[in-house]
């Protein structure tokens, strides 16, 4: 499919909640188009990281913001391998915990945190000539202009189940987690998480992951013919 989807340049944007299927999409779709990758999420789970590891007082927003701004990230976009460091520190593994994961949403709140990293979002897709960026605010603020924004959706249910099967967790309990999170994101003051007016929603309840690739590449070929 690679081959039919490979435009000198091309931008993807790929929004959603938690449990949608965004990373696991969001990588294979840059493969299939031979571009980078960039998670969005894990730089502000990387900066939470650091902001834990100071000790920072999560109700104090600019001891956080003063913290994002010292921070020095490291940011691989090879698709098939993807990476972060804060500061040296390789934090793949420990931006996944439940610690990080707990604390996110609050850092990601703070209006200087958002203005820093959105910066440097947008200096990494503009240094890429293809790209799949996945978020929650990828098509209103970081790339509006992309080429193709999708809007990944799935039940509540379906987000939990995989979730727990990735984090070994309890469902009802990943259930109630997640719910926090989207109240969290979605009610927001600075960029909160909203499908842009024109992406393409995509409901992966019923969908296994080849099937969602599939079609998103097909809307793809449909925007580099047309």
């Amino acid at each position: 499919m690679a081959e039919h989807v490979r435009p000198e340049k091309c931008v993807v944007a790929v929004d959603g909640p938690s449990g949608s299927g965004k990373s696991t999409v969001s990588r294979r779709l840059a493969v299939a188009v031979d571009g980078s990758y960039l998670d969005t999420g894990a730089m502000y789970r990387s900066v939470t990281w650091a902001v834990l590891q100071a000790g920072a007082d999560l109700a104090d927003p600019e001891a956080i913001a003063k913290i994002a701004l010292e921070t020095e990230l490291s940011i691989g976009t090879d698709p098939a391998a993807p990476h972060f460091a804060a500061n040296g520190f390789n934090v793949d593994a420990a931006i996944r915990g439940p610690e990080v994961t707990g604390a996110v949403s609050a850092v990601a709140a703070v209006p200087l945190v958002r203005k820093q990293l959105v910066m440097l979002q947008q200096a990494i897709i503009s240094s890429c000539p293809r790209i799949v960026v996945e978020g929650r605010d990828i098509a209103t603020v970081v790339a509006p202009d992309a080429d193709l924004k999708v809007y990944l959706t799935a039940s509540s249910t379906a987000r939990a189940e995989r979730r727990s099967a990735e984090d070994s967790t309890d469902v009802a309990a990943t259930e109630a987690d997640l719910a926090r999170r989207d109240r969290l994101d979605s009610s927001r003051a600075i960029d909160p998480l909203r499908q842009a007016s024109d992406a393409i929603e995509v409901d992966t309840t019923g969908m296994g992951i080849d099937d969602v690739v599939a079609y998103i590449l097909g809307l793809m070929n449909s925007k580099v013919s047309s």
